[in-house]
């Protein structure tokens, strides 16, 4: 695995920490991610930038997002905790999080840029935002946010 990507190699440090440290349940956390992120570099045979790490790690705390829902309803307190725990260690791997204020600052000024007047440019919009917005907002709700302000 190549080391270009500051993520990945804090991605190996915080592996080889977790084994020293004996923290098992952390460390298969860590594996997984490690394991994604390799799965795509043979995939796609390329070297991974810290963006598509940064991608792949929005894409794991989605999916669990999703999984806890689905727990939550089934009353499955046990696995809805765990996917918790591990939505916490992938969130160490995601840049800070933008405010409400930042995230209508950055819409505002993609829907100046592009000159979006209506439904029609939301591709556009978020176009603009995606880049800027990856792993630092729910593009669920930043999609929303945009419609409301389109229609």
């Amino acid at each position: 695995m190549s080391q270009d990507s500051a993520l990945i190699a804090r991605l190996q440090d915080a592996i080889k920490q977790a084994m020293r440290g004996g923290d098992k349940r952390r460390l298969g956390v860590l594996r997984l991610l490690s394991a994604a992120v390799k799965q795509r570099e043979v995939d796609e045979r390329i070297t991974l930038s810290d963006d598509d790490v940064i991608a792949i790690v929005s894409k794991q705390v989605k999916q669990r997002q999703e999984s806890i829902a689905q727990y939550d309803a089934a009353g499955r307190d046990d696995l809805a905790s765990q996917e918790r725990y591990e939505i916490e260690i992938l969130q160490e791997f995601l840049p800070q999080p933008l405010s409400d204020d930042e995230i209508n600052r950055l819409i505002d000024q993609a829907i100046a840029e592009s000159g979006a007047e209506s439904m029609r440019d939301m591709g556009k919009v978020m176009g603009l935002l995606k880049p800027q917005m990856q792993g630092r907002a729910d593009m669920a709700r930043v999609s929303a946010r945009i419609k409301s302000r389109l229609q």
